[in-house]
């Protein structure tokens, strides 16, 4: 738990340090929040998740530690908002091609709930990989066995025509969204925002 400590208070060093260097966007805006770092989420079986991000998706592995727990006091709970006698078993860190980490987390807790959310649910989520083809990108998962929704499925109205997805679903229920643009989408011609894509 010392470490984890530790842990806390070099990033918020790291955080204090960039937003003293950076302008604040707003009155209501966190000083300098510069993007998205990681998408933490928790899976059953840290092995099995691993094994697929880096089989499936591509991803690498950077690094890991853990244990954490409090026997006895609320540090869990006041740290990351679980059950105070929440254990983090492993954390894993992934770097995935050109986008954000993901944070791969095992937990186990006494109120704790294995069911998956759906996209309906408060709280639902999918995470969004951009692939090259993504005619073969699904070929390629229906072949692996993972369950896939519909699609392709091309947008071809509204702001964004121009990409095609597909849901897939993890071995243990997580949603993933394969989606792909190549020729950028309708909104870019008149948007002063671009959303992030690969090399841009």
């Amino acid at each position: 738990m010392a470490f984890l400590r530790q842990v806390v208070r070099g990033a918020v060093a790291v955080a204090c340090a960039g937003a003293a260097a950076l302008a604040v966007a707003g009155p209501q805006t966190l000083p300098g929040v510069r993007g998205i770092d990681h998408i933490g989420f928790t899976v059953p079986d840290m092995e099995q998740a691993v094994t697929f991000y880096q089989d499936v998706i591509g991803c690498k592995k950077a690094m890991s530690f853990g244990p954490f727990s409090d026997p006895k006091g609320t540090f869990m709970q006041d740290l990351v908002n679980v059950h105070p006698r929440a254990e983090i078993k492993q954390i894993v860190e992934m770097r995935c091609g050109q986008g954000a980490n993901i944070e791969l987390f095992e937990y186990s807790a006494p109120d704790q709930k294995t069911e998956m959310p759906r996209n309906s649910d408060y709280g639902g989520y999918h995470l969004g990989f951009y692939v090259k083809d993504i005619k073969k990108a699904v070929e390629k998962a229906r072949a692996l066995g993972l369950k896939t929704m519909m699609g392709p499925v091309p947008i071809e109205e509204g702001p964004a025509a121009g990409q095609s997805i597909t849901y897939v679903l993890t071995p243990w229920g997580q949603q993933l969204e394969l989606i792909s643009y190549p020729k950028g989408m309708a909104y870019e011609k008149t948007s002063k925002t671009k959303l992030w894509a690969p090399g841009r």
